[in-house]
């Protein structure tokens, strides 16, 4: 209705009891701050779609940072009290009975203190940027059951301290140490830092707090502490004047170089912006943004002006060492020459007023929850939203003085770890723009784990080399993984490779050698067939049986020839191949000689007068049991791969690092059941011979038939031992050596004598008495 409407506004921004110095408003700060919201309000009645029709006025008390102080100034607005510096212009003072809101009180504690006496009046209290710079960020204050009243500007420490977490975290600094203001601003923000910093991984060597009126031997232990402490990153939840204190008190001994990451409390403070030799700093700060119209109003102040307020007239009278009521204390008299714009402080700079902002922005807040309640407008503004805050780094320009550049930003609205972004260089001070590196314990590589000291925290650590077959494949894994059963790790142990098959491949040296052996020894077990082919007619031929003769050099060509399919990579037909064609070509051998063995002993049987033994024991009789006897043999492998049949195997167990490729036996008892039936025939052969040896006859083999089962019998009785305790491929070379051994031993002690006699003793064929059996 056109009727004045008392807004009143508290900010902590004026002097403290009427005494106005350029220390108590940290270099003309706060007064800005002060007349940004004057100002704001002087735009909000002049405009015409906000509020129409109602005029906003206010009044600006100072608390000092006390809590008693500013909870004697929140009784004072909530009982009314009288203007202390105020428009009277617009309002009356018949208006000034209760506030209808509170911008201020900046500090986290005092907060606490005048939020819980308003709450109960339903007075709502906006916090914003002021004296002390760290805003009432305390994550505390969001807890709406204690603060129902309570709102602010700029996100709470729950999320600065998410932000610092994720930074240190982004840098690889995992050993840091922590110092805070022993306020509820720094306690309640380290706390809430300290627990998203575990939630990153990130370890803390010490956590020590100090506030600037504490006795000066607790400022000396802290700073002891940072020096000896091994961490070179510090984070710091402080407010301005401690931080500044502490840095004092630092430089008073050489320091190491140390990395500084700055809560928003005193990061972008100008008064220790001039801290050389500090070290690196970075951290977070609100947002900043220019103001139209906001710097010509301040710079429009004349003196006249100035003496209507005791706090402009303090400020007129510090900034140009003068005096406007005349002589006071030795101070020239202002003569009107004084230039307002020509003054450099932080009242004239409006570059990037982020408290001022802050205090303009809650202005704004009230002024549209109040037209939204009395105008009946459901319309929102905009322009309140909180933006992410900004991450501000410390840079030295050519004058020796800290700029303060933004390179990033963090919002808490983003996805989860996509919150920080970095677009600039971290600048360490001095020019240095490596980043320093600050960890208990460095990386463990791929290959090893993490094994954490004793009695220490989780980011003092050792590196154990993984064990033998597992593997890490990232730096700093807490354990190794075993590699699958066909793999292997590699000699770093970070990545797991196929292990080597091997098995007896024809390239191999040893292969290459047993194949010569075994196509040699069939070669001449051909040749020799042909030889005695060529000499069938003579004596020595026709007395040992020529047919066996063949049929027995037959099976040894075969003998030799088997050996080969032991060679190369193992196959379905392979494995089956080989230990038959093995088993059967050594039983049809030793029934050879098994039959010529029982010739001679009936052939001298069958001189004795009145015996007839020699017609059972004929050609027709000699082939059937060689037949019979190859028989069995045959009929034995048929069940063994009917069975079981043996097949090719990967061997895992016998070797870590490799794959032994095998024929596995399948059924062991079919395997053994052969080389059984083998032996059988060779002792009973060789008991035979042994009876036969010394029977008279210019060509009875009987001796060398006895010499060639010994040699047989020993060469497969030393084979089982080593067939077993043989590693890899040498379990198949065993094998293969004990094929070719025991066939060159019948070889050559039952065809050898005969083959010399006929090639180089012709002579000696030629006796009166030959028999032929």
């Amino acid at each position: 209705n056109g009727r004045p409407l008392w807004g009143t506004f508290i900010s902590a921004c004026v002097s403290c009891h009427g005494k106005f110095t350029v220390a108590s408003l940290m270099s003309f700060r706060e007064l800005r701050n002060a007349r940004a919201m004057e100002f704001a309000i002087h735009e909000i009645n002049n405009r015409t779609d906000l509020l129409p029709g109602i005029t906003l006025g206010f009044q600006i008390h100072d608390s000092c940072s006390e809590v008693l102080m500013a909870v004697k100034v929140a009784f004072q607005f909530a009982n009314g009290v009288e203007p202390f510096f105020n428009d009277t212009d617009s309002c009356s003072k018949s208006a000034a009975a209760a506030v209808p809101a509170l911008v201020g009180e900046s500090a986290s504690t005092p907060s606490m203190s005048m939020t819980r006496m308003l709450g109960l009046f339903g007075i709502p209290q906006v916090i914003v940027s002021c004296t002390t710079c760290h805003f009432a960020t305390c994550a505390c204050l969001s807890d709406k059951r204690q603060y129902p009243t309570f709102f602010r500007t700029i996100p709470s420490d729950h999320h600065q301290a998410a932000a610092l977490a994720k930074l240190v975290k982004h840098f690889g600094w995992t050993w840091i140490g922590a110092v805070r203001s022993d306020t509820d601003y720094g306690n309640n923000g380290m706390a809430s830092f300290l627990k998203a910093a575990q939630e990153e991984g990130i370890c803390v060597e010490y956590s020590e707090s100090y506030y600037r009126t504490q006795p000066r031997s607790k400022l000396e232990r802290v700073a002891n502490v940072i020096r000896t402490s091994t961490a070179r990153v510090i984070v710091a939840f402080l407010h301005s004047w401690d931080m500044l204190f502490l840095w004092q008190e630092l430089l008073r001994k050489p320091l190491p170089p140390l990395q500084w990451i700055g809560s928003e409390g005193w990061i972008i403070q100008s008064d220790i912006k001039r801290c050389i030799g500090c070290g690196g700093v970075i951290g977070f700060s609100i947002p900043g943004s220019v103001i139209p119209g906001l710097r010509e109003f301040l710079l429009d102040l004349s003196p006249a002006q100035a003496l209507k307020s005791p706090l402009l007239t303090e400020f007129w009278e510090s900034s140009f060492s003068c005096s406007l009521k005349g002589s006071s204390g030795g101070a020239r008299k202002c003569n009107g020459s004084e230039d307002i714009r020509a003054l450099q402080n932080t009242y004239t700079d409006t570059s990037q007023p982020r408290e001022s902002n802050l205090v303009y922005k809650a202005t704004y807040a009230i002024a549209h929850a109040i037209h939204g309640v009395i105008c009946n407008d459901t319309q929102c503004d905009k322009s309140a939203k909180f933006t992410p805050w900004q991450l501000i780094n410390w840079q030295v320009n050519k004058d020796g003085y800290l700029n303060f550049v933004s390179v990033g930003h963090y919002d808490s609205s983003r996805p989860r770890g996509q919150e920080l972004s970095l677009n600039g260089v971290i600048i360490w001070v001095g020019g240095q723009t490596q980043v320093p590196r600050s960890v208990c314990s460095e990386s463990c590589p791929p290959g090893t784990r993490k094994a954490v000291q004793k009695g220490k925290p989780v980011c003092c650590f050792d590196c154990i080399p993984c064990a033998e077959g597992e593997i890490s494949n990232k730096t700093d894994s807490l354990n190794c993984m075993p590699c699958p059963p066909e793999f292997w790790p590699n000699t770093q142990q970070d990545i797991c490779l196929p292990k080597p098959v091997e098995f007896l491949s024809w390239d191999d040296t040893l292969s290459i050698i047993l194949t010569v052996f075994s196509i040699a020894g069939a070669i001449v077990a051909v040749s020799v067939a042909a030889v005695f082919y060529k000499h069938r007619a003579s004596p020595i031929v026709r007395a040992n049986n020529s047919e066996l003769s063949f049929l027995l050099l037959f099976s040894l060509t075969l003998c030799f020839l088997c050996s080969l399919t032991f060679i190369g990579q193992p196959s379905d037909w392979s494995c089956m191949l080989r230990h038959t064609a093995f088993g059967i070509t050594f039983v049809l051998c030793i029934s050879c000689v098994l039959g010529k063995t029982i010739v001679v002993l009936m052939a001298f049987r069958a001189t004795l007068p009145g015996s007839n033994a020699m017609k059972w024991f004929g050609p027709p009789q000699q082939r059937l049991s060689v037949l019979t006897f190859t028989l069995i043999q045959v009929l034995i492998c048929t069940l063994w791969l009917a069975i079981s049949p043996p097949l090719p195997f990967k061997n895992l167990k016998q070797y870590k690092e490799r794959i032994i490729l095998e024929c596995a036996l399948g059924s062991a008892i079919g395997f053994w059941a052969v080389l059984g039936y083998i032996g059988f025939l060779a002792l009973l052969c060789f008991i035979l011979a042994f009876l036969a040896r010394k029977l008279p006859d210019n060509f009875n083999e009987a001796k060398f038939i006895t010499f060639s089962m010994l040699i047989f019998c020993a060469v497969w009785v030393t084979f089982i031992p080593a067939y077993v305790s043989s590693p890899g491929k040498f379990t198949v070379a065993v094998e293969i050596f004990a094929i070719l051994a025991s066939s060159f031993g019948l070889f050559i002690s039952i065809f050898a004598p005969k083959c010399f006699i006929i090639m180089f003793r012709p002579d000696l064929l030629i006796f009166p008495h030959i028999l032929e059996y």
